[in-house]
């Protein structure tokens, strides 16, 4: 297995949403495992470096130059109801704070001694973000429209491992390399301020290869 990784560094506040809140508490939670860490669904990932894979080759010219790449588009992400000739090549797994620091922290909550709770480690990576809707007219607050989300902090990093069965071609790296540059903004209220990221790709011997390979994309 050839093991690429994505860093992704939150440059604002951002959500993980899992789809549903804590009665009481926040109305929107941020997907979290186990031990109170944060972290963003591969699934979810992969969707998002498609997507922008996607808009940037919808915008290549001409027709022949733009089929080359939605193909290779379709060889490193797959298709929906891919078969296993149609698979995705690549694998995207959970991005995740550091492994040092997650396994740390475990030992720590399995002590018979402890006093660390699940709870303290997600409140200590997070915080709680309120807003309401203004009445345009009045320029009051709606009633009940208070809603509070879960945010996961800013200058946090996560990584992703990217997996491939064989070495990835210099297209395939060259479609994700300019996908992870596009990538700017993940999680919930992405439109609204929040989930602002930098991303970068690295190689499995960890060299940085985000812009090694940009200049060919869109090449016949």
């Amino acid at each position: 297995m050839i093991v690429y990784k994505l860093k992704i560094k939150l440059l604002s506040d951002t959500t993980f949403g899992r789809g549903d809140g804590v009665a009481g508490l926040v109305d929107q939670e941020v997907e979290h495992d186990s031990f109170g860490f944060p972290y963003l669904r591969g699934r979810t990932l992969k969707g998002l470096l498609s997507e922008e894979c996607d808009n940037l080759i919808a915008v290549l010219s001409p027709h022949s130059v733009r089929k080359r790449w939605e193909s290779v588009a379709c060889t490193l992400f797959g298709k929906p109801g891919s078969t296993l000739e149609t698979i995705s090549q690549m694998q995207v797994g959970d991005a995740c704070l550091s492994e040092d620091l997650r396994q740390a922290v475990a030992y720590q909550l399995k002590r018979l001694d402890n006093k660390l709770m699940r709870v303290d480690i997600l409140e200590s990576l997070t915080a709680i973000r309120r807003q309401t809707a203004i009445d345009s007219t009045t320029g009051v607050a709606d009633e009940t429209s208070l809603r509070s989300a879960r945010v996961v902090l800013r200058e946090l990093e996560f990584t992703a491992n990217l997996s491939f069965e064989v070495q990835p071609g210099r297209c395939a790296l060259t479609l994700l390399s300019v996908g992870t540059l596009a990538l700017r903004r993940v999680g919930s209220n992405r439109n609204r301020g929040l989930g602002y990221i930098q991303c970068q790709l690295f190689e499995p011997d960890n060299k940085n290869i985000t812009s090694d390979f940009v200049q060919d994309f869109g090449a016949v």
